[in-house]
């Protein structure tokens, strides 16, 4: 068999198995190629190689980054099969055209003063619905199990309760199996943050770790500030343990506005701020690494607790935003709370928090409310972390979302109605789209849900009556044909109402 010629953009020959080869040493290092693909992709999606523009050679490239042609012609697939570049017969490669684009959305301007939460049961209803067979679903939050590997994972499983079957029948106690904390915290070393096991407390979800933040800081009638939007969840929290809600401006890319976060703390009686610094939820912001160091000094200055949810961090595209605020923590005012739900194994259902100085505190709280988690899942997580390959499948994970991110910011940007906004998020999988005034995302959700569709409203994210023009798509979940199909007719059913409005306010 010839070689792989690697001045043919088309020809499928390939000069090495990028199976194991992707891993790199020991699964630890990214393959050269990989490196250098992950290198030009950093590069498109921050516009430094502009749509369109027409990449190296593969013999220029290969002589520009010292490398072999073969390793060149391996990092342009890689980004061929992330739609980020296009082979031209007999003209090369070439930057792909971004999907047809919309605004972003603006700058949230919410009040300035705290309010009770008080939320009716459409997010519980959002989430029930988006896990009903027959619904075609951008509603909640969560990844498809095609997404993982779930063969490893249930061989990890039967390896643990084979080797642990004795725990299956053992009461525990504690903050959780020492082999999975110390697992968390290897792996909290790549967020930047050096971590203790006796640091790390289990819990039953990231919502939990959430939650006992509160209950540790906190007390019924006190004020968290958070952003605005926010996650739905995150609100029936406060309302579950009647605590008020304060809403900071927050930037669709850069995150919530640290000059208003100040003046808030500076003028009103705020007890702790629950931010999603990474990939937020709903508008898929990510904070600069300045402002995160700004943010930590500012809580300690205050003496506030910062509850920081770092649930989404390893979906950030580039590197520099998965560090978390509490890699700058001095003075143990960050709790940090995750699971990986949304990134390794979503079935498991453990998260973990470090809750800095409220450390103590927290685990009396937990040892009261629930207890600990199940051994055997616990030393399963742990496992699963200590395996080679995990970055390579985030890569993977990262790459598939991305598609799927592009292929709807085009649909929406098609179909949607004329003065419609857009998030473009650096990761994951959320959208929030900002709609022309005259249609009330409520109307639009009941419409959808008429033809088996299910979105979630703008109404949800916000303790106040704002973003009613505003809707949260979510394109993680069960993904196939009559995905692309649904959020078409998501637009044609908006563009149906805005047209009955505006003869409504003809009439």
């Amino acid at each position: 068999m010839n070689a792989a010629d690697p001045h043919d953009p088309h020809d499928q020959r390939d000069p090495q198995d990028p199976g194991e080869a992707a891993l790199g040493e020991a699964g630890r290092q990214p393959a050269l190629y990989v490196q250098l693909a992950e290198k030009l992709a950093r590069a498109i999606r921050a516009g430094t190689l502009a749509r369109g523009e027409r990449m190296l050679s593969v013999r220029e490239l290969a002589r520009q980054q010292q490398v072999s042609q073969s390793t060149v012609v391996q990092a342009y697939r890689w980004l061929e099969d992330a739609l980020l570049i296009q082979a031209r017969p007999r003209s090369g490669y070439f930057v792909a055209q971004r999907p047809k684009s919309l605004p972003e959305p603006q700058t949230s301007r919410p009040s300035r003063l705290s309010r009770k939460v008080q939320l009716d049961d459409l997010g519980q209803q959002v989430l029930r619905l988006s896990v009903a067979p027959d619904i075609i679903s951008f509603g909640a939050a969560a990844p498809e199990p095609e997404l993982f590997d779930q063969e490893r994972v249930r061989r990890a499983l039967i390896r643990t309760v084979q080797r642990h079957r004795d725990l299956l029948c053992t009461y525990q106690l504690g903050s959780g199996q020492e082999a999975v904390r110390r697992a968390v915290a290897r792996h909290a070393l790549g967020m930047g943050c050096e971590l203790e096991a006796d640091d790390i407390i289990m819990t039953n979800s990231c919502l939990e770790s959430i939650t006992l933040c509160l209950q540790a800081v906190t007390q019924p009638g006190d004020v968290v500030a958070l952003e605005s939007p926010t996650y739905f969840g995150f609100l029936e929290i406060l309302q579950s343990l009647h605590l008020r809600a304060l809403e900071i401006p927050t930037h669709p890319r850069h995150g919530v506005s640290l000059d208003a976060l100040q003046l808030a703390l500076e003028t009103q009686p705020v007890k702790a701020v629950l931010l999603v610094p990474t990939l937020s939820n709903p508008l898929g912001c990510s904070m600069s690494l300045a402002d995160r160091r700004r943010l930590a000094q500012l809580v300690q200055a205050r003496n506030v607790a910062l509850i920081e949810d770092a649930v989404y961090n390893d979906l950030a595209e580039q590197e520099d935003k998965r560090r978390a605020v509490k890699s700058f923590d001095r003075s143990g005012q960050v709790m940090l709370c995750g699971s990986f739900s949304k990134t390794l194994v979503p079935g498991l259902r453990l998260g973990w928090v470090a809750a800095g100085r409220w450390t103590p505190g927290l685990r009396k709280i937990q040892t009261v409310q629930s207890g600990v988690q199940t051994a055997v899942l616990e030393l399963t997580l742990a496992e699963l972390l200590g395996q080679s390959g995990n970055e390579a499948a985030l890569r993977q994970l990262r790459a598939t979302l991305a598609q799927r991110v592009d292929l709807a910011r085009r649909l929406i940007a098609e179909s949607f109605p004329k003065g419609s906004r857009i998030t473009d998020p650096g990761g994951g999988f959320i959208l929030w789209v900002e709609l022309p005034a005259g249609i009330d995302a409520l109307h639009l959700y009941e419409a959808c849900l008429a033809e088996n569709i299910c979105i979630a409203p703008g109404q949800l994210f916000s303790a106040g009556p704002r973003f009613k023009h505003c809707l949260r798509l979510s394109v993680g979940g069960r993904w196939g044909p009559a995905h692309p199909q649904a959020l078409c007719r998501i637009g044609e059913l908006a563009r149906e109402l805005l047209g009955r409005g505006k003869l409504s306010l003809a009439a």
